[in-house]
């Protein structure tokens, strides 16, 4: 009997513990539902207009940065270094004595040569006396002018040697880091220091075939670079190649690029525009105003409800060229659309929003350059 009771009272113990559990469950699923069921609150974004501007359109590609001239000076002759006449860095001009080599033996080659040549010269003017005497034949005549000859070649090859114990910049230019010291012995070819001209500067790229069309001479172009990431580098192209690249389909194309404070260097990447003679009216907003998706990019409208409340709406676009802060729309907006342009993230289709900052026209006129 005492059993029977202790486990009636273990029964109803067990079921007031799990009828509290499931008591307190049920009244959380019960607040739970109320909060679902109440209206999420409006959303708050900055909306921002679809504007027109007119763009010049442009032609965008990558390419590199290549000097006007530029080149590794070396030596011609080898020799020991007597004098280094420049810095690291240096500006230097066309004829301007960067090192110079010992010139010891060649100088006293230099004086035998013009020994020998005025010997040559005195047995010569001889000869030329005796020849209206005819003291002398006319082929010891014509020997001692050939010798005559001779010496002096052999001088002017001496002075050429000489001078070549002596490196000059071969154009104005900047110089880069030195590669020799004083003392050191410099085979044929030695590099010496690299030279280039920096300003104006070329850049080179490659337009696909199907861009031949449009782009000619005295095009406007502008640069930009990593290394200088806020400036834009102007220029014009020069030159066009003659042939198309039967493997790639793409012609080079190079244009010359201003560059006074020489903050463009040789071998830089570079994105360059090639721009159109006319302009396109076209619709942009800001990049912030674009979701960017692998299945297709969209914006969110505001609009209007009928209780006269805002709501968003999903609206896919196509996106074209942008340009600084800016994107223009090819196709599924229409100037003057409301769009919101901060807040993305936490947006849905048919939700409620309110504008917290009303972002608008700027003042600032959109830029004819792209990024």
């Amino acid at each position: 009997m005492r059993t029977a009771s202790r486990f009636l009272i273990a029964i109803i113990f067990l079921g007031v513990v799990l009828g509290g559990i499931f008591g307190y469950k049920f009244y959380q699923f019960g607040q739970m539902g109320e909060k679902l069921s109440k209206p999420q609150p409006p959303a708050e974004v900055a909306a921002t207009v679809a504007r027109t501007e007119s763009w010049t359109p442009s032609i965008k590609a990558v390419g590199s940065i290549k000097a006007v001239n530029g080149i590794e000076v070396a030596n011609e002759v080898p020799g020991v270094i007597a004098s280094i006449n420049f810095e690291s860095g240096d500006t230097v001009k066309k004829g301007d004595i960067l090192i110079r080599l010992n010139t010891a033996i060649d100088e006293a080659a230099v004086r035998t040569r013009k020994a020998e040549a005025h010997l040559a010269e005195q047995e010569f003017k001889r000869i030329s006396d005796l020849l209206p005497k005819r003291a002398v034949s006319q082929s010891q005549y014509d020997e001692s002018k050939a010798n005559f000859d001779a010496a002096e070649a052999r001088v002017n090859e001496a002075d050429a040697q000489l001078s070549k114990k002596v490196i000059r910049a071969p154009f104005d230019g900047t110089l880069g880091i030195r590669m020799v010291d004083q003392g050191e012995y410099i085979a044929t070819g030695t590099p010496i220091v690299e030279v280039n001209m920096l300003d104006p500067i070329y850049v080179d790229y490659t337009l696909s075939e199907k861009n031949l069309a449009n782009v000619v001479r005295d095009y406007s172009v502008v640069a930009t670079v990593a290394a200088v990431p806020n400036q834009q580098f102007e220029g014009k192209v020069s030159a066009i190649n003659t042939s198309i690249n039967p493997e790639t389909r793409t012609v080079r194309v190079r244009a010359t690029l201003a560059n006074p404070d020489k903050l463009l260097r040789p071998g830089m990447f570079a994105t360059i525009r090639t721009k159109q003679p006319k302009d396109d009216e076209v619709v942009t907003v800001p990049r912030t105003a674009i979701s960017y998706n692998t299945y297709g990019d969209f914006v969110f409208i505001v609009e209007e409800n009928d209780e006269g409340d805002l709501i968003v709406s999903r609206q896919s676009v196509k996106t074209g060229e942008t340009r600084d802060t800016r994107v223009a729309i090819v196709s599924g907006l229409e100037a003057n659309d409301q769009v919101v342009s901060k807040g993305l993230l936490r947006l849905r289709a048919g939700q409620k929003v309110v504008i917290q900052d009303d972002v608008k026209a700027e003042e600032k006129q959109p830029q004819e350059a792209s990024e």
